[in-house]
């Protein structure tokens, strides 16, 4: 019986264990306060219009989410208030081709939720599908590149 409950106990414990490290690794959201104002600034001078932001902290940087009439955008700023990415959504038809094919084939009878254009700092692009819960990379071409739990 006592090892029983000991086995339950170890579960219980990795069970938790397991959980606040998920929680910790997902973005967080967080409020406007609390990004630092090196970040706030580099937002505020790049997009100067935009009056509602959204803002998490992902591994150290932050993403300021908005909508741009009724597109959604994001963009990623690191801790120096360097930006790291835009990315803008699109309609799913604006993937190249290559792409909207890798997910008739791999994810058949699924609908591409949402799709964006993806931009770095060095204007390389990548495109993103949404399918299934998982975001999909692909290269500006539309070569399949990974494939990202939401």
């Amino acid at each position: 019986m006592k090892s029983l409950i000991k086995k339950n106990m170890k579960r219980l414990i990795f069970i938790l264990a397991l959980m606040v490290s998920v929680s910790l690794v997902k973005a967080q959201e967080v409020s406007v306060k609390k990004v630092p104002s090196v970040i706030r600034l580099a937002f505020q001078q790049k997009y100067p219009n935009v009056k509602s932001v959204k803002w998490e902290k992902e591994k150290g940087n932050y993403e300021a989410g908005f909508k741009d009439g009724k597109i959604n955008n994001s963009v990623l700023i690191n801790a120096a208030g360097h930006i790291i990415e835009t990315e803008v959504g699109i309609p799913a038809g604006e993937l190249p081709a290559d792409a909207k094919a890798y997910v008739i084939k791999n994810y058949p009878h699924k609908n591409i939720k949402e799709a964006a254009k993806i931009t770095d700092a060095r204007n390389n692009v990548s495109y993103e599908a949404e399918v299934d819960g998982r975001d999909l990379i692909f290269d500006d071409k539309g070569k399949f590149l990974k494939e990202v739990r939401d």
